[in-house]
């Protein structure tokens, strides 16, 4: 099966660069924080008999240019004209703050029929509201300053220190030093952290809510509660999966929801 590696130019001017891989009706996935087209690659192989995927580096990461200021606006447009390429109307997977993102994009009038997400990171706790702001503005301070690897750290703290420290001395972290620089798109993405229940409400895309069993109870909450704000939306939860889930788990059940009838 042929990968297509190609670039399109976004509203602003910015270039994006994706990859095209099997055959079938159109399923773009839209990756997470620190991550880049490469790392859907291993779940857009699972699905490609099924469908025509595409994968691409979101502004600032890979292949992909970039423009300043940041507004999570362009990052719709992003998706937009992923959407239009892949013929004007496409279903969207997306990962952590990438299924956020897609929600962004089908509640701007993106033609996406159904949309499937593991996780969006929001809190379900408005407690939380501070805490995420406080990050947010720790976290620019440190990359205006060039200081990327704390600004990883920062953001990868909630990581069992040991974990985190092992992370700190593998070839990995340099990869996701290269990104570190768009932590705070993501952060702007979410809004205030809380799960925006009356926006959500006027959505009317088939949504499907994924979580793991094994996740921290926090984002499990959070996919109920977006599942709850959704007029049209359903929740599952993958047993023994943590929020690196599986792509072999993953995968039959977004074949399920994206072929199944009406």
């Amino acid at each position: 099966m042929e990968n297509l590696s190609g670039k399109i130019t976004s509203a602003d001017g910015t270039p994006i660069a994706y990859e095209r891989r099997g055959d079938g009706p159109p399923l773009i996935l839209v990756s997470g924080a620190l991550c880049t087209a490469a790392s859907e690659a291993p779940l857009a192989d699972l699905l490609a008999p099924h469908f025509t995927t595409y994968t691409y580096d979101r502004r600032g990461r890979g292949g992909s240019g970039d423009a300043a200021p940041y507004a999570v606006e362009r990052e719709v447009e992003d998706l937009a004209a992923l959407v239009a390429e892949a013929g004007g109307s496409a279903s969207v997977y997306g990962m952590s703050s990438g299924g956020v993102m897609a929600l962004e994009a089908a509640a701007a009038g993106v033609p996406i029929p159904r949309l499937a997400m593991y996780e969006p990171p929001y809190s379900a706790d408005p407690a939380n509201r501070e805490k995420f702001a406080e990050q947010t503005q720790r976290l620019e301070r440190l990359l205006a300053a060039g200081r990327r690897g704390d600004a990883l750290a920062l953001f990868l703290s909630e990581m069992p220190p040991a974990q985190l420290a092992g992370l700190r001395a593998s070839p990995v972290w340099a990869a996701l030093e290269a990104v570190a620089h768009t932590l705070p798109y993501d952060h702007a993405v979410l809004g205030d952290s809380l799960v925006p229940t009356e926006r959500l409400a006027a959505l009317t895309t088939r949504v499907l809510v994924v979580d793991g069993g094994a996740s921290p109870s926090w984002l499990r909450d959070a996919a109920r509660a977006v599942a709850r704000a959704l007029p049209n939306a359903r929740h599952s939860t993958l047993t023994g999966q943590t929020h690196a889930v599986a792509p072999q788990v993953l995968a039959p059940v977004l074949v399920d929801f994206f072929c199944e009838l009406g």
